[in-house]
């Protein structure tokens, strides 16, 4: 049987009934993953032994008949900034290349108490910080659509291994677009829940007040089970909300009717090198089309500060990745060099020799953000704008129900395209840091593909924690195209 036709509630219930073994399908997507995951280098390491354990115990549920969780033998692959107790949790870094965590996060912990099964870590930009995924210190993933494409960062590993059928599900981190950008890149879905509907305890930090745990799935339908097992209060992580978690897989009726859709014409108006591509444009506006004919009613309304979400994201995040990444010193944990005489340069070396390029550019930004002087000409002016970014927000879901635009501008760039250009690949996050800087909820499905066969994604934004509606929305467009169903090609499987 090949399991990757099958959805997540689909392979469950056949191993309620006995048709298959969760340990065959793991040995299944374990055999696929070392023969694919060289050509993609999606995953950091696998958990063959682990993974056979966890099978073992379903099955042994299944044969004794005690309940099984909502993930029983879903295969699942866990982005490389999200502590797993015992194993390595290196962020993508030299400076934790050897680093075993020494306890679970939240959101593993709660998919072990729904049976699910971790195959392993996946790679990611080094600490996060990236749109391409070629700032890992353990080399770029590929994208499984065009091997000389990038597929989007940061959570570009777990979105390639989505894609090529390498798990059923992943879960990655979005601190300004870095699960729905290589969604929108690899043709998957990817959620971004509201600041606070999932714990980020475990989650080793970037820019603490953007950073949100959200899972990566072929369908609505397994994006939104994965988010019913994973949200919810915590008490380890003071930033969780005390909010009752929906059924969100009951709000997936396909039933969109009398909703309003508001369409930010800033989204649409850009030129230069923000502007959206032609192809992006052509079905992004196709799927608004089709979101009519199921009787929604589109609006166009203005977000006006969205031309400065780029510059506040990127003063924001690097001072808040600046104070975070101040313990990386050499001292407690992680890479120490031997290259030093005193204590200052076993600090200063540890660090220049640790951290790769990209990761000491922000941390240098955000130093220099925070520093005495420009304050409150850079952080605290960008603080006030984000208010301003926020109170856009609603103001327009005063008047719809939702938002939609494109995920990103463009479709998957050629590897090296943007490296030398910063700013350029800052850019490639233009339509998804505004919903990070708001704290909204918004997910990437797939709507259409390039001229030259790379995936489109666009984006439908929530109010906050309406997280139902969002998904109720995308449920109605996805059962109304074959977009999702597509299969990679060129990877000789």
């Amino acid at each position: 049987m090949d399991f990757t036709e099958l959805t997540a509630p689909e392979l469950r219930c056949l191993l309620q009934k006995k048709e298959i073994t969760a340990r065959e399908v793991t040995i299944f997507f374990l055999q696929r993953c070392k023969e694919i995951n060289p050509k993609l280098n999606a995953y950091l390491a696998l958990f063959e032994e682990e993974a056979l354990k966890q099978a073992q115990m379903v099955d042994r549920k299944i044969k004794e008949k005690e309940p099984l969780g909502l993930l029983a033998g879903i295969p699942l692959a866990i982005k490389d900034n999200i502590c797993l107790k015992d194993f390595v949790t290196s962020c993508a870094s030299k400076i934790l290349e050897n680093f075993y965590s020494p306890y679970n996060a939240t959101v593993i912990d709660r998919i072990r108490t729904q049976d699910a099964i971790i195959l392993g870590k996946t790679n990611m930009d080094e600490f996060a910080m990236g749109s391409s995924n070629e700032n890992s210190y353990f080399g770029p993933v590929r994208n499984p659509w065009d091997l000389s494409k990038v597929p989007g960062g940061s959570s570009g590993g777990s979105a390639a291994v989505v894609a090529s059928d390498l798990a059923l599900a992943a879960l990655g981190s979005d601190t300004g677009g870095s699960i729905r950008q290589p969604a929108s890149f690899c043709g998957v879905v990817g959620l971004k829940p509201t600041y606070g509907r999932v714990s980020r305890y475990g989650l080793v930090a970037f820019a603490s007040s953007l950073d949100q745990i959200g899972p990566i799935s072929k369908n609505v339908k397994d994006c939104a089970l994965l988010l019913q097992v994973i949200a919810g209060q915590d008490v380890n992580d003071s930033t969780s909300v005390n909010l009752a978690v929906p059924d969100f897989l009951s709000c997936l009726d396909g039933n969109i009717r009398g909703l309003k859709i508001g369409v930010p014409k800033e989204y649409f108006s850009a030129t230069g090198r923000e502007g959206i591509e032609p192809d992006v444009e052509r079905a992004v506006k196709k799927a608004i089309l089709d979101l009519e004919s199921l009787g929604v009613r589109v609006e166009e309304i203005s977000l006006p500060h969205t031309e400065y979400a780029i510059a506040v994201y990127y003063l924001v995040a690097t001072a808040e990745a600046s104070s975070n990444l101040a313990r990386y010193d050499g001292v407690r944990y992680g890479y120490r060099s031997s290259n030093h005489t005193n204590l200052l340069e076993m600090y200063k070396n540890s660090r220049s020799e640790g951290f790769g390029t990209e990761v000491k550019r922000r941390i240098m930004l955000g130093t220099y953000a925070l520093s005495s002087g420009y304050y409150e000409a850079y952080y605290q002016k960008a603080q006030q704008v984000r208010a301003l970014i926020r109170k856009d927000f609603e103001e327009a879901f005063k008047k719809v129900d939702c938002l939609v635009t494109p995920t990103s501008p463009t479709v998957a760039f050629k590897f090296g395209e943007r490296v030398e250009d910063p700013l350029s690949m800052y850019l490639a996050d233009v339509f998804t840091v505004s919903v990070n800087l708001a704290g909204l909820p918004a997910i990437s499905i797939p709507c259409g593909f390039s001229e030259n066969e790379l995936p489109v994604g666009w984006q439908i934004i929530g109010k906050l924690f309406d997280e139902e509606t969002v998904l109720k929305v995308a449920y109605a467009y996805e059962q109304t195209t074959e977009w999702h169903k597509k299969k990679t090609c060129g990877l000789g499987i």
